[in-house]
């Protein structure tokens, strides 16, 4: 997850739930809502994470749709539209984590080493190879659900991507710097668990059984970005819950793809 430095974006203003929710909003998309508020506040409410990308999931699936019902386009290409407006409208922040976290993962040395490789503007094999991976996966299980005509199992997919988050904060040890050590210090049980509650809840209205596999692949996928920051780096910073982000919709895909076909 890409940090920002303009120092001037998080405005110390009088907090309240609402403005922590836009401002959560506008940090983590390019929707035009332009609230902003400091880290601390965004960082209390990460658990209405789930319903700002199922958000962003209704308008994927309604998008997708449009595009295979009225203009016939082929499911490949819907999918690698999808796909690109995902990573899009999270203003490439995640996936420029993945990237980061793929150059630091294929550097041998110390923990130290490998956060230096991944500061270093230039990517390198490994993150254009993990780049390769994960994006091709995504644009085919994309390319599955669309095929199936279950477009709104796009919505669970986005939702997964930041229950793959939120399972990354609650299970990763921060960096001492950073502003990925906000979201991972402020998270707690309690927050967590309201967040994982909200994603079932609306997975239950749209698809329960396979939903749910989609919200155990996002699980699976945030915990497995932690493990690799533990293997490679002993902590997380914002670069590691960006690839959760990533991996989360990833293997909530192939979850639900593997619950299609055994139900």
């Amino acid at each position: 997850m890409k940090e920002k430095n303009n120092d001037d974006y998080f405005k110390k203003e009088k907090p309240s739930i609402i403005r922590s929710i836009l401002g959560l909003a506008t940090f983590s998309t390019i929707l035009p809502i332009n609230v902003y508020t400091s880290i601390e506040e965004m960082a209390k409410v990460t658990w209405f994470w789930p319903i700002i990308n199922g958000v962003i999931g209704l308008i994927g699936a309604i998008i997708a749709y449009i595009l295979a019902t009225f203009l016939n386009m082929p499911p490949l290409l819907t999918a690698t539209i999808i796909y690109g407006f995902f990573i899009l409208i999270n203003g490439f922040n995640h996936l420029d984590g993945l990237i980061d976290l793929g150059d630091g993962m294929m550097v041998h040395g110390t923990p130290e080493r490998k956060l230096e490789v991944m500061k270093d503007p230039i990517t390198g094999v490994g993150g254009i190879s993990t780049l390769f991976i994960v994006g091709t996966i995504t644009i085919a299980g994309i390319y599955q659900i669309l095929d199936l005509n279950l477009f709104l199992l796009l919505i669970i997919s986005e939702i997964a991507a930041k229950v793959g988050l939120l399972t990354c904060c609650i299970s990763s040890k921060a960096g001492k710097e950073g502003i990925g050590k906000f979201f991972i210090d402020s998270i707690n049980p309690t927050n967590y668990i309201i967040g994982i509650i909200i994603a079932i809840i609306i997975t239950v209205i749209i698809n329960l059984p396979i939903g749910i596999f989609g919200i155990i692949g996002g699980m699976f996928g945030g915990a497995l970005a932690s493990l690799f920051g533990k293997r490679h780096l002993k902590i997380a910073n914002g670069d590691v819950l960006g690839a959760s982000n990533e991996l989360g919709r990833l293997f909530a895909l192939i979850f639900m793809i593997i619950a299609i076909s055994l139900l």
